[in-house]
């Protein structure tokens, strides 16, 4: 298999990442690669700062992701670390 047949289904979504120590329920929207069925890699958002923003997932890490309610709307939700 190539790198083109590889990433062919590589789709990029919008994902919802937990902010650490901030007071309150804080969330952050950035891109994601979906890797696999509910498998997503974090991509950073354009003005990143890991000293601004304590993200749960990093940029760079494996996620599961869920959809779940926020605010009366559904959003795609960072869970768990996961493995491809």
């Amino acid at each position: 298999m190539n790198r083109a047949e590889l990433f062919s289904n590589v789709r990029k979504e919008t994902i919802y990442i937990e902010l650490l120590n901030e007071g309150t329920s804080v969330w952050r929207p950035t891109s994601a690669l979906q890797v696999g069925p509910h498998t997503y890699v974090v991509l950073p958002t354009p003005n990143f700062d890991p000293e601004d923003e304590e993200w749960k997932f990093p940029p760079g890490s494996v996620v599961a992701g869920e959809v779940q309610t926020h605010g009366g709307e559904d959003i795609l939700v960072a869970i768990v670390q996961a493995d491809i």
